[in-house]
C-alpha cells in the first residue's frame, strides 16, 4: 500500500478526501487513511488493556483474602458447628471424630472450590488480555508499515511481504513502538544517539542490515528499471506481476531473494 499522489505544477502532492491522504491497496482500492480514528482507537485499546490488567490485579488481591474459601455460606455454618458445640455434647469419643471429619471435608471442598474459582477467573482475565494485546500490535505495527513513506518511496517488495519479514522485529511496550536488531537489542536513532529509532528510520537500518536489501529496494540489484533494462537482472528469470500477486509473503520474498525473480508487468 503507497501514497496517492499528484503532480501540480510540477510538484507532487498527496491526494486528500476529507482530509485524510489517500494511499493505494495493492489491488489499487483507494483507502482514505484517517490518522485521528485510528490514534483514538490506540487510545481505547491502551486504556481497556489497562482497565482489565488492573481488574485482574484488584482479583487477585480481593482473593488472597478469602483464600480457601469460596462458599461463604458453607464456610459460615462450620464455623457455627464448632461454636456451638459444647462439652456436654460430646458423648462419646467417636461423636467428637465424626464432627471434626465434617468439618474437616468442608473445609477442603471450600478450599477446593476456591482454587477452581480463582483459576477460571484468571484464565477469562487472561484471554481479555492477550485478545487486547493482539489488537494493539495489529494496530500498531500493521498501521506503521502502511503508513510508512520510507516504504512507500524506496521499497519495491510489497508492504505484506515487508511486514511479514520484518514485523517481528517490532514490539508495543508502553503503548509504544519499539524496534529491536536481529541479535534483540534495541534500535536507537542514528540522529539523536540517546533516543530509540523512529519506525522508518528503523525499517531503514534494519533493511539496510539484510543480505537481501538490494532485491528489497527500489532502483538496486534485480528490482527498478535499471533492472528491465538489462531484461530481467542477471539469471534472466522473470515472473508476472499477476502470478506473483497470487503467491503468499514468504514465498514472494523467498523468489526475489533467493532466486533472484523479477517481476514484470
Amino acid at each position: 500500500m503507497k501514497l496517492k499522489t499528484v503532480t501540480i505544477d510540477g510538484k507532487v502532492y498527496a491526494e486528500v478526501q476529507e482530509d485524510r491522504p489517500v494511499y493505494l491497496a495493492d489491488d489499487g482500492k483507494e483507502i482514505a487513511f484517517d490518522a485521528p480514528g485510528t490514534i483514538a482507537n490506540i487510545g481505547k485499546l491502551n486504556g481497556e488493556a489497562k482497565a482489565n490488567r488492573e481488574r485482574a490485579e484488584k482479583a487477585e488481591r480481593d482473593l488472597k483474602g478469602f483464600e480457601g474459601i469460596a462458599d461463604p455460606e458453607a464456610a459460615r455454618k462450620a464455623l457455627e458447628t464448632v461454636q456451638n458445640i459444647k462439652d456436654g455434647d460430646l458423648i462419646s469419643a467417636g461423636k467428637a471424630e465424626e464432627i471434626k471429619a465434617g468439618a474437616r471435608k468442608a473445609a477442603e471442598e471450600a478450599v477446593e472450590a476456591a482454587k477452581k474459582t480463582h483459576a477460571e477467573q484468571m484464565a477469562a482475565l487472561t484471554g481479555e488480555r492477550d485478545t487486547l494485546q493482539t489488537q494493539l500490535y495489529a494496530e500498531k505495527v500493521g498501521g506503521a508499515f502502511g503508513r510508512s513513506k520510507f516504504i512507500a518511496d524506496k521499497v519495491a517488495v510489497p508492504t505484506p511481504m515487508l511486514e511479514k519479514t520484518y514485523g517481528g522485529n517490532f514490539k508495543v511496550e508502553d503503548g509504544k513502538l519499539i524496534p529491536y536488531d536481529g541479535n534483540g537489542s534495541k534500535i536507537f536513532s542514528r540522529v539523536r544517539p540517546t533516543e530509540i529509532a523512529e519506525f522508518d528510520e528503523a525499517i531503514e537500518i534494519l533493511i539496510a542490515a539484510d543480505p537481501y536489501k538490494d532485491h528489497i529496494l527500489k532502483g538496486t540489484g534485480a528490482n527498478g528499471s535499471q533492472a528491465r533494462e538489462n531484461q530481467g537482472g542477471g539469471n534472466g528469470k522473470t515472473m508476472s506481476r499477476a502470478e506473483f500477486t497470487k503467491l503468499p509473503p514468504a514465498e514472494q520474498m523467498a523468489k526475489m531473494t533467493k532466486e533472484g525473480i523479477t517481476v514484470v508487468d
